[in-house]
């Protein structure tokens, strides 16, 4: 009998191990405008994605000022179409855009309750947000909006419409290049080289920045731009995503995958880890995200 009762046991735990391992993780990613999250997270995303976890991006502005010849209600519907479009060609679940006006975001109460409520609602284990030092003041006041409801997302009495979450979910940074007050640091890198045609498919599809607005804010004569859609993918990946990693990034990766030989590595996603949210240990990294140490 003792013996059967043991069986049973193991068995149990055998069954809740597996059950961890197949846990199904919900990942958030907000950003400012229509293809923030896109450009900082689509590797990775797409990555969550592949391995059958629910991802969502959110953009807080509808985009509606992003363009040198076109705006207001024509360029959000476009973008918003843009959105769906990425989505679709990353393999994510949802691309929620809101109705702010672009270049006109502020960190006001109401906003940060609509965060607050997408974030209960996605039942968030990770919350990307971009730092709010950036040169670009929308992207300064979505960093803010996503600290200041990194820790109101739990409170039950902020946002009582919604919910509100038994955990607090890990928040983290998507990388940038600005110095102050202090440099981005790189917690967390991944890998991205197997999807990163996936993440230039997911980008142009958002092609009124792609291959307008932003080459044209870079001074690109746009008549230099290709027209078919094969050379217009090759384009931007040579222009946006040629940046290899230099050997002190390098180092970062070697953390999380001791296995790899990094020198090949091309192309790699980095995050930090903020601390108004759940600090994580290595190990729970990892949990996070399955598919570090792995290539």
């Amino acid at each position: 009998m003792r013996k059967i009762v043991s069986m049973i046991c193991l068995g149990l735990v055998f069954m809740t191990a597996q059950a961890q391992e197949k846990k199904v993780l919900n990942i958030l990613a907000i950003g400012a405008h229509p293809d923030d999250c896109d450009s900082k997270f689509g590797g990775t995303a797409a990555l969550f994605a592949k391995m059958g976890h629910n991802v969502k991006f959110l953009a807080l502005t509808n985009g509606d000022a992003g363009h040198q010849s076109m705006g207001g209600g024509p360029l959000a519907k476009k973008r918003r179409q843009e959105a769906k479009d990425a989505a679709k060609a990353l393999g994510i679940a949802e691309y929620e855009v809101l109705d702010n006006h672009d270049g006109e975001l502020f960190p006001t109460l109401n906003v940060r309750l609509e965060v607050i409520r997408r974030i209960r609602n996605w039942d968030a284990d990770i919350v990307l947000g971009l730092r709010p030092n950036d040169y670009h003041p929308d992207h300064r006041n979505a960093g803010s909006v996503v600290q200041d409801a990194a820790y109101m997302n739990i409170v039950p009495n902020v946002a009582p419409d919604t919910p509100p979450l038994q955990k607090n979910p890990v928040f983290l940074y998507m990388s940038d290049h600005f110095k102050k007050p202090y440099p981005f640091q790189k917690d967390i890198a991944v890998i991205i080289d197997e999807v990163i045609d996936t993440k230039v498919k997911g980008l142009a599809a958002h092609d009124s920045q792609m291959f307008e607005w932003l080459p044209w804010t870079n001074g690109t004569d746009l008549s230099t731009i290709p027209t078919g859609e094969k050379e217009r993918l090759a384009w931007l990946k040579d222009k946006w995503m040629n940046r290899k990693p230099d050997a002190a990034t390098l180092e970062t990766v070697k953390k999380w995958y001791p296995n790899v030989d990094v020198s090949k590595v091309k192309q790699v996603e980095f995050f930090e880890i903020c601390e108004y949210g759940k600090q994580p240990t290595d190990a729970e990294i990892k949990e996070m995200f399955p598919m570090l140490g792995s290539k």
